[in-house]
């Protein structure tokens, strides 16, 4: 695949993953965890169709021999998928998207501390820079007496994203005892994630209440805000480095405030503003730092 072609599909990731704010601000009836019940179901639907297509027969029966690492990968992708739908219901759809812009920094200090990845100094300052942008955020929040429900259950969904990317890398670094085999099949755990957030949040979405314009909409965010962005972003991490796939999903926060913005009249605070400017600022100068000093390496040799 080309790259600019690659790039121009990950912006595309980006649009599908920021409509979910927008869309559930539309909602009628639903709300809190049948939101996210709704959703989930979709999103497993549409995996397991996408899946079984993809990998025949063989994908189901090896869902039976999943090992541990593919079901803590789940339970991680079911955390991020019902604590978004559930902050979002809490709070403005600009402080989740805010609150989850930490994740990459989250995920390089787990690094350090679980796989022992040296750090460089601009990341650490990046990590500094980042929590201060949480911490205004929150400060702000607490002084002007806005409930931090909202912003505390969306910091559930980078904590767990950082444990889910740290556990992959981890299963990717493992060797398997037969160099011919390859390692777990991680998609499997995207789909064990939704179901487990579809059927454990189902009790406490008793009874249903949604009507039909409801249920479209949330199969819409199923399909196209999770299911489809799922599949692409795996195969574009074949294509695109880390670093480049990281920087292109910081747009999710760009275009997710600006639906909200336009789509539902809902305008950002001005702390959320500032904090959400040192949260992306400070990723975006370490990653451009990072691409400086590779490429001053590479002239070097």
């Amino acid at each position: 695949m080309p790259h600019r072609r690659a790039v121009l599909l990950m912006i595309l990731v980006t649009l599908m993953w920021s409509i979910a704010g927008v869309i559930t601000r539309h909602l009628d009836t639903a709300r809190g965890f049948e939101v996210n019940f709704w959703r989930s179901l979709f999103n497993a639907l549409a995996l397991l169709a996408a899946l079984s297509a993809m990998r025949g027969m063989t994908f189901f029966r090896s869902l039976r021999r999943c090992p541990a690492p593919v079901w803590l990968s789940g339970a991680c992708w079911s955390l991020m998928f019902t604590a978004f739908m559930i902050a979002i219901t809490l709070t403005t759809v600009a402080n989740v998207l805010v609150t989850m812009a930490v994740g990459p920094l989250i995920t390089a200090l787990f690094a350090r501390l679980f796989l022992r990845h040296r750090l460089p100094l601009r990341t650490w300052t990046a990590i500094a820079l980042g929590g201060s942008g949480i911490g205004w955020m929150f400060g702000q929040e607490a002084v002007s007496g806005v409930s931090l429900t909202g912003t505390l259950v969306a910091f559930v969904v980078p904590l767990a994203a950082a444990v889910n990317w740290t556990l992959l890398q981890s299963v990717a670094r493992t060797p398997t005892r037969d160099e011919r085999a390859s390692g777990p099949d991680m998609l499997a755990a995207i789909l064990i994630g939704a179901l487990i957030s579809a059927f454990a949040t189902l009790p406490l979405a008793w009874p249903l209440q949604a009507s039909l314009h409801d249920v479209m909409w949330l199969a819409v965010l199923g399909v196209l805000q999770l299911a489809i962005p799922c599949l692409l972003v795996v195969r574009l991490s074949r294509e695109l480095p880390a670093a480049e796939i990281a920087l292109l999903g910081l747009l999710e926060v760009v275009f997710g405030v600006t639906w909200a913005w336009l789509g539902a009249d809902e305008q950002p605070s001005a702390s959320t503003l500032i904090g959400g400017m040192l949260v992306i600022g400070a990723l975006i100068l370490n990653e451009m730092l990072g691409q400086w000093e590779k490429r001053r390496a590479f002239a070097a040799s």
